[in-house]
């Protein structure tokens, strides 16, 4: 399977704030090299590169608009007419021109990225599934920290990762890796 000329990279929520070691233990240390390799691919072969940014109305949030950590990660910025979708709730087609902007170019795939893999990664992945479109998600170029569940266990970032995976392959999205989508380009 080869991706279309004008398949979008949606790169969701890759903020400095995520490098807070109040979020705990991470898995997938790579991601964002992958996601500089996917961004790479994307702009060299002139395919969409899009862009989400959390932001959160909250003064003391990492994700406030004033705070540092509101920022890309080094090396995973937008470009001059990359668009940047900035939304206030996990899924990146609440409050944002996203899905009229898929709509617009005609795509009906997209590969999507970024932080965190069970929140709004997963969150954007299911709607888009939903919404009729065929989402790849590139399950190495994700990441997601460990969590307490309500009973107080703990479960480590690995697990919840591969949850996700799961309850999103086949059903709401195809899973890959970078890899195999470099391979697609």
């Amino acid at each position: 399977m080869n991706l279309l000329s004008h398949t979008p990279l949606l790169i969701i929520d890759v903020q400095k704030a995520f490098d807070d070691p109040k979020w705990g233990e991470r898995n997938h240390p790579e991601a964002e090299a992958n996601l500089k390799l996917l961004l790479a691919a994307w702009r060299a072969s002139g395919r969409p590169v899009w862009f989400v940014q959390h932001l959160s109305r909250s003064e003391s949030s990492l994700f406030h608009p004033d705070q540092p950590t509101c920022a890309f990660k080094e090396g995973l910025e937008p470009v001059e007419g990359e668009p940047v979708f900035r939304k206030t709730v996990n899924s990146s087609f609440i409050g944002t021109d996203l899905e009229p902007s898929l709509r617009r170019l005609g795509c009906e795939q997209l590969v999507i990225a970024g932080l965190t893999t069970n929140h709004c990664v997963e969150t954007t992945t299911r709607m888009a599934g939903n919404l009729g479109f065929q989402p790849i998600l590139v399950e190495d170029a994700c990441a997601t920290f460990g969590r307490r569940g309500p009973d107080g266990t703990y479960y480590p970032p690995e697990q919840i990762h591969e949850m996700t995976l799961v309850n999103l392959h086949e059903e709401f999205a195809r899973i890959a890796t970078t890899r195999e989508v470099l391979g697609m380009v």
